[in-house]
Protein backbone atom coordinates (compact mmCIF):
# COMPACT_ATOMS: atom_id res chain seq x y z
CA UNK A 1 0.00 0.00 0.00
CA UNK A 2 1.50 3.44 -1.01
CA UNK A 3 1.96 6.33 2.07
CA UNK A 4 0.23 9.30 1.56
CA UNK A 5 2.80 11.09 0.82
CA UNK A 6 3.70 9.10 -2.33
CA UNK A 7 0.28 9.58 -3.34
CA UNK A 8 0.28 13.01 -3.10
CA UNK A 9 3.10 12.98 -5.29
CA UNK A 10 2.24 10.41 -7.81
CA UNK A 11 -1.09 13.07 -8.30
CA UNK A 12 1.31 15.65 -8.89
CA UNK A 13 3.23 13.87 -11.51
CA UNK A 14 -0.50 12.95 -13.00
CA UNK A 15 -1.81 16.68 -12.37
CA UNK A 16 1.56 18.25 -14.26
CA UNK A 17 1.08 15.61 -16.72
CA UNK A 18 -2.29 16.52 -17.67
CA UNK A 19 -2.09 20.24 -17.72
CA UNK A 20 0.67 20.04 -19.88
CA UNK A 21 -0.86 17.46 -22.57
CA UNK A 22 -3.87 20.06 -22.12
CA UNK A 23 -1.75 22.64 -22.98
CA UNK A 24 -0.18 21.22 -26.25
CA UNK A 25 -3.36 20.27 -27.33
CA UNK A 26 -4.37 24.12 -27.40
CA UNK A 27 -0.99 24.92 -28.59
CA UNK A 28 -1.54 22.53 -31.48
CA UNK A 29 -5.29 23.55 -32.59
CA UNK A 30 -4.16 27.28 -32.80
CA UNK A 31 -0.51 26.21 -34.32
CA UNK A 32 3.00 26.99 -33.97
CA UNK A 33 3.46 29.70 -36.43
CA UNK A 34 0.23 31.82 -35.15
CA UNK A 35 2.08 32.11 -31.26
CA UNK A 36 5.64 32.82 -32.87
CA UNK A 37 4.20 35.17 -35.27
CA UNK A 38 2.31 36.61 -31.70
CA UNK A 39 6.00 36.61 -30.14
CA UNK A 40 7.65 38.24 -33.00
CA UNK A 41 5.71 41.42 -32.42
CA UNK A 42 7.48 42.29 -29.12
CA UNK A 43 10.35 44.44 -29.63
CA UNK A 44 13.53 43.17 -28.16
CA UNK A 45 13.79 46.52 -26.09
CA UNK A 46 10.33 45.73 -24.09
CA UNK A 47 11.60 42.02 -23.81
CA UNK A 48 14.80 43.39 -21.85
CA UNK A 49 12.69 45.47 -19.95
CA UNK A 50 10.35 43.09 -19.16
CA UNK A 51 12.92 40.86 -17.97
CA UNK A 52 14.42 43.99 -15.79
CA UNK A 53 11.10 43.80 -14.61
CA UNK A 54 11.13 40.38 -13.62
CA UNK A 55 14.68 40.25 -11.95
CA UNK A 56 13.27 43.61 -9.76
CA UNK A 57 10.77 41.07 -8.57
CA UNK A 58 12.51 38.79 -7.47
CA UNK A 59 14.72 40.45 -5.59
CA UNK A 60 11.34 42.27 -3.59
CA UNK A 61 10.66 39.12 -2.69
CA UNK A 62 14.47 37.92 -0.90
CA UNK A 63 13.89 41.70 0.53
CA UNK A 64 9.99 40.30 1.87
CA UNK A 65 11.69 37.56 3.21
CA UNK A 66 14.69 39.62 4.72
CA UNK A 67 12.20 42.02 6.38
CA UNK A 68 10.32 38.59 8.11
CA UNK A 69 13.38 37.09 8.68
CA UNK A 70 15.18 40.26 11.12
CA UNK A 71 11.63 40.53 12.55
CA UNK A 72 11.73 36.75 13.83
CA UNK A 73 15.41 37.33 15.44
CA UNK A 74 17.66 36.08 12.48
CA UNK A 75 20.64 38.42 12.14
CA UNK A 76 21.29 37.37 8.55
CA UNK A 77 23.12 39.57 5.94
CA UNK A 78 21.01 40.87 3.18
CA UNK A 79 23.09 39.16 0.40
CA UNK A 80 22.96 35.94 2.16
CA UNK A 81 19.27 37.15 1.92
CA UNK A 82 19.54 37.23 -1.60
CA UNK A 83 21.40 34.57 -1.98
CA UNK A 84 19.09 31.82 -0.44
CA UNK A 85 16.12 33.27 -2.19
CA UNK A 86 17.21 32.67 -5.49
CA UNK A 87 18.64 29.78 -4.81
CA UNK A 88 15.28 28.39 -3.77
CA UNK A 89 13.67 30.09 -6.96
CA UNK A 90 16.27 27.95 -9.45
CA UNK A 91 15.02 25.03 -7.26
CA UNK A 92 11.28 25.48 -7.65
CA UNK A 93 11.99 26.27 -11.63
CA UNK A 94 14.62 23.69 -12.57
CA UNK A 95 14.65 21.04 -9.52
CA UNK A 96 10.70 20.63 -9.49
CA UNK A 97 10.42 17.01 -8.97
CA UNK A 98 12.97 16.68 -6.28
CA UNK A 99 13.47 19.49 -4.22
CA UNK A 100 11.12 22.80 -3.64
CA UNK A 101 11.87 26.28 -3.19
CA UNK A 102 10.77 26.65 0.27
CA UNK A 103 13.08 23.53 1.41
CA UNK A 104 16.37 25.11 0.09
CA UNK A 105 15.75 28.52 1.33
CA UNK A 106 15.08 26.67 5.10
CA UNK A 107 18.30 24.44 4.14
CA UNK A 108 20.13 27.64 3.15
CA UNK A 109 19.59 29.29 6.39
CA UNK A 110 19.83 26.44 8.80
CA UNK A 111 23.18 25.92 7.10
CA UNK A 112 24.18 29.33 8.20
CA UNK A 113 23.62 28.53 11.75
CA UNK A 114 19.88 30.18 12.15
CA UNK A 115 17.24 28.72 13.83
CA UNK A 116 15.20 26.18 12.14
CA UNK A 117 12.21 27.00 13.86
CA UNK A 118 11.99 30.68 13.29
CA UNK A 119 13.04 29.99 9.88
CA UNK A 120 10.11 28.05 9.43
CA UNK A 121 8.04 30.57 10.87
CA UNK A 122 9.34 33.35 8.54
CA UNK A 123 8.35 31.11 5.63
CA UNK A 124 5.37 30.76 6.50
CA UNK A 125 4.77 34.62 7.29
CA UNK A 126 6.23 35.12 3.45
CA UNK A 127 3.57 32.35 1.81
CA UNK A 128 1.03 34.21 3.84
CA UNK A 129 2.22 37.81 3.04
CA UNK A 130 2.44 36.82 -0.60
CA UNK A 131 -1.16 35.43 -0.94
CA UNK A 132 -2.66 38.52 0.88
CA UNK A 133 -1.10 40.51 -1.38
CA UNK A 134 -2.58 38.67 -4.33
CA UNK A 135 -6.09 38.94 -2.26
CA UNK A 136 -5.92 42.61 -2.87
CA UNK A 137 -6.43 42.80 -6.32
CA UNK A 138 -8.34 40.10 -6.78
CA UNK A 139 -11.60 41.97 -7.14
CA UNK A 140 -9.78 43.57 -10.02
CA UNK A 141 -10.50 40.42 -11.98
CA UNK A 142 -13.21 38.49 -10.95
CA UNK A 143 -16.36 39.81 -12.18
CA UNK A 144 -14.95 39.66 -15.75
CA UNK A 145 -13.87 35.98 -14.54
CA UNK A 146 -17.45 34.86 -13.35
CA UNK A 147 -18.76 36.53 -16.11
CA UNK A 148 -16.79 34.32 -18.20
CA UNK A 149 -17.84 30.98 -16.76
CA UNK A 150 -21.48 32.12 -17.14
CA UNK A 151 -21.22 32.86 -20.96
CA UNK A 152 -18.58 30.02 -21.72
CA UNK A 153 -19.75 27.23 -20.08
CA UNK A 154 -18.07 24.44 -21.72
CA UNK A 155 -15.39 26.46 -22.96
CA UNK A 156 -14.13 25.75 -19.13
CA UNK A 157 -13.50 22.22 -19.65
CA UNK A 158 -9.96 21.63 -20.30
CA UNK A 159 -9.29 23.17 -16.58
CA UNK A 160 -11.99 21.48 -15.26
CA UNK A 161 -10.86 18.34 -16.19
CA UNK A 162 -7.93 18.57 -14.19
CA UNK A 163 -9.74 19.62 -11.05
CA UNK A 164 -12.35 16.48 -11.54
CA UNK A 165 -9.37 14.07 -11.90
CA UNK A 166 -7.60 15.67 -8.88
CA UNK A 167 -11.28 14.77 -7.30
CA UNK A 168 -11.35 11.33 -8.04
CA UNK A 169 -8.07 10.05 -7.81
CA UNK A 170 -7.97 11.33 -3.94
CA UNK A 171 -11.54 9.25 -3.62
CA UNK A 172 -13.57 12.42 -2.96
CA UNK A 173 -13.26 14.50 -0.06
CA UNK A 174 -13.29 13.33 3.59
CA UNK A 175 -14.72 16.30 5.69
CA UNK A 176 -13.58 15.31 9.21
CA UNK A 177 -9.98 14.33 8.08
CA UNK A 178 -10.20 17.96 6.01
CA UNK A 179 -11.51 19.80 9.28
CA UNK A 180 -9.13 18.30 11.36
CA UNK A 181 -6.13 18.91 9.53
CA UNK A 182 -7.19 22.66 8.84
CA UNK A 183 -8.14 23.34 12.91
CA UNK A 184 -4.02 21.54 13.49
CA UNK A 185 -2.54 23.83 10.66
CA UNK A 186 -4.45 26.73 12.08
CA UNK A 187 -3.27 26.19 15.45
CA UNK A 188 0.56 25.94 14.02
CA UNK A 189 -0.03 28.64 12.23
CA UNK A 190 -1.41 30.87 15.23
CA UNK A 191 1.87 29.74 17.20
CA UNK A 192 4.41 30.46 14.03
CA UNK A 193 2.87 34.05 13.63
CA UNK A 194 2.90 35.56 17.06
CA UNK A 195 6.07 36.87 16.84
CA UNK A 196 4.55 38.59 13.67
CA UNK A 197 1.65 40.15 15.30
CA UNK A 198 3.40 41.93 17.45
CA UNK A 199 5.56 43.92 14.95
CA UNK A 200 3.19 44.96 12.47
CA UNK A 201 5.53 47.30 10.89
CA UNK A 202 7.31 44.56 9.69
CA UNK A 203 4.25 42.76 8.51
CA UNK A 204 3.64 46.06 6.44
CA UNK A 205 7.34 46.61 5.16
CA UNK A 206 6.82 43.01 3.71
CA UNK A 207 3.27 43.51 1.93
CA UNK A 208 4.95 46.56 0.65
CA UNK A 209 7.69 44.54 -1.35
CA UNK A 210 5.31 41.91 -1.95
CA UNK A 211 3.34 45.05 -3.95
CA UNK A 212 6.56 46.06 -5.68
CA UNK A 213 6.90 42.37 -7.03
CA UNK A 214 3.69 42.44 -8.26
CA UNK A 215 3.56 45.63 -9.79
CA UNK A 216 6.68 43.96 -11.62
CA UNK A 217 5.11 40.94 -12.90
CA UNK A 218 1.66 42.76 -13.31
CA UNK A 219 3.39 45.41 -15.63
CA UNK A 220 5.39 42.64 -18.14
CA UNK A 221 2.39 41.09 -18.61
CA UNK A 222 0.71 44.28 -19.76
CA UNK A 223 3.31 45.00 -22.07
CA UNK A 224 3.63 41.83 -23.40
CA UNK A 225 -0.28 41.91 -23.81
CA UNK A 226 0.09 45.54 -25.63
CA UNK A 227 2.84 45.41 -27.87
CA UNK A 228 0.96 41.93 -29.18
CA UNK A 229 -1.83 44.40 -30.21
CA UNK A 230 -4.03 42.96 -27.35
CA UNK A 231 -6.50 45.78 -25.79
CA UNK A 232 -6.51 44.71 -21.71
CA UNK A 233 -6.51 47.46 -18.43
CA UNK A 234 -3.32 47.26 -16.39
CA UNK A 235 -5.92 46.66 -13.57
CA UNK A 236 -7.65 43.77 -15.26
CA UNK A 237 -4.03 42.17 -16.23
CA UNK A 238 -3.59 42.54 -12.05
CA UNK A 239 -7.01 41.22 -10.94
CA UNK A 240 -6.65 37.98 -13.50
CA UNK A 241 -3.11 37.29 -12.49
CA UNK A 242 -4.15 37.38 -9.26
CA UNK A 243 -7.11 34.85 -10.05
CA UNK A 244 -4.13 32.40 -11.82
CA UNK A 245 -1.73 32.58 -8.77
CA UNK A 246 -4.35 31.17 -6.48
CA UNK A 247 -5.26 28.41 -9.17
CA UNK A 248 -1.57 27.40 -9.26
CA UNK A 249 -1.40 26.80 -5.67
CA UNK A 250 -4.02 23.91 -5.96
CA UNK A 251 -1.68 20.81 -4.79
CA UNK A 252 -2.31 19.16 -8.26
CA UNK A 253 1.19 20.04 -10.08
CA UNK A 254 4.81 20.32 -9.83
CA UNK A 255 5.56 23.80 -8.83
CA UNK A 256 2.54 24.86 -10.88
CA UNK A 257 4.25 23.49 -14.38
CA UNK A 258 1.34 23.23 -17.18
CA UNK A 259 -1.28 24.63 -14.54
CA UNK A 260 -0.42 27.99 -14.68
CA UNK A 261 0.11 28.17 -18.34
CA UNK A 262 -2.95 26.44 -18.91
CA UNK A 263 -4.95 28.31 -16.93
CA UNK A 264 -3.38 31.33 -17.89
CA UNK A 265 -4.63 30.67 -21.12
CA UNK A 266 -8.18 30.40 -20.18
CA UNK A 267 -8.68 32.91 -18.13
CA UNK A 268 -6.99 35.59 -20.03
CA UNK A 269 -8.83 34.38 -23.41
CA UNK A 270 -11.98 34.18 -21.75
CA UNK A 271 -12.01 36.52 -19.20
CA UNK A 272 -9.78 39.03 -20.64
CA UNK A 273 -10.86 39.51 -23.76
CA UNK A 274 -7.05 38.74 -25.63
CA UNK A 275 -6.60 36.21 -28.29
CA UNK A 276 -5.88 32.75 -27.75
CA UNK A 277 -2.90 32.79 -29.28
CA UNK A 278 -1.56 36.12 -27.82
CA UNK A 279 -2.61 33.89 -24.34
CA UNK A 280 -0.78 31.33 -25.03
CA UNK A 281 2.54 33.01 -26.35
CA UNK A 282 2.77 35.70 -22.81
CA UNK A 283 1.67 32.73 -20.83
CA UNK A 284 5.06 30.94 -22.24
CA UNK A 285 7.03 34.20 -22.03
CA UNK A 286 6.52 34.89 -18.93
CA UNK A 287 7.64 31.48 -17.98
CA UNK A 288 10.59 31.69 -19.82
CA UNK A 289 12.03 35.22 -18.15
CA UNK A 290 11.07 33.52 -15.05
CA UNK A 291 13.23 30.75 -15.56
CA UNK A 292 15.99 33.13 -16.91
CA UNK A 293 15.58 35.23 -13.87
CA UNK A 294 16.02 32.49 -11.39
CA UNK A 295 19.58 31.46 -12.95
CA UNK A 296 22.22 33.25 -10.73
CA UNK A 297 20.43 31.02 -7.86
CA UNK A 298 22.70 27.98 -9.58
CA UNK A 299 25.90 29.71 -8.29
CA UNK A 300 24.81 28.71 -4.68
CA UNK A 301 22.11 26.17 -4.95
CA UNK A 302 25.13 22.84 -4.70
CA UNK A 303 26.82 24.36 -1.94
CA UNK A 304 22.99 24.20 0.10
CA UNK A 305 22.22 21.21 -1.09
CA UNK A 306 25.73 19.60 -0.57
CA UNK A 307 26.10 20.40 2.60
CA UNK A 308 21.95 19.49 3.29
CA UNK A 309 23.59 15.76 2.29
CA UNK A 310 26.88 16.66 4.50
CA UNK A 311 24.59 17.02 7.89
CA UNK A 312 22.00 14.02 6.90
CA UNK A 313 25.55 11.78 6.68
CA UNK A 314 26.70 13.50 10.29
Amino acid sequence: MKKPTDRAHLLRIAGTLLAIALLIYLLSRQGWQSILDATRQIPLGILAACFGLVLVSRLAVALRWHVLLRASGLAIPLWQTVQITFAGLFASNFLPTTVGGDVVRLAGAVRLKHDSAAVTASLIADRLVGMAGMALTVPFGLPAFLGSLHQAGGAWLPGFSLAALTYSAKGGVAWDSLKSKISRFMAHLAQSLKVYLKRPTSLLAALLFSGLHMACIFTVLYLLFKYEGQSIGWGLVAGLNSLVYFITLLPVSINGYGLQELSMTLIYSRAGGVSLESSLSVALLLRTLMLLASLPGSLTISTILAGTRNDEVK
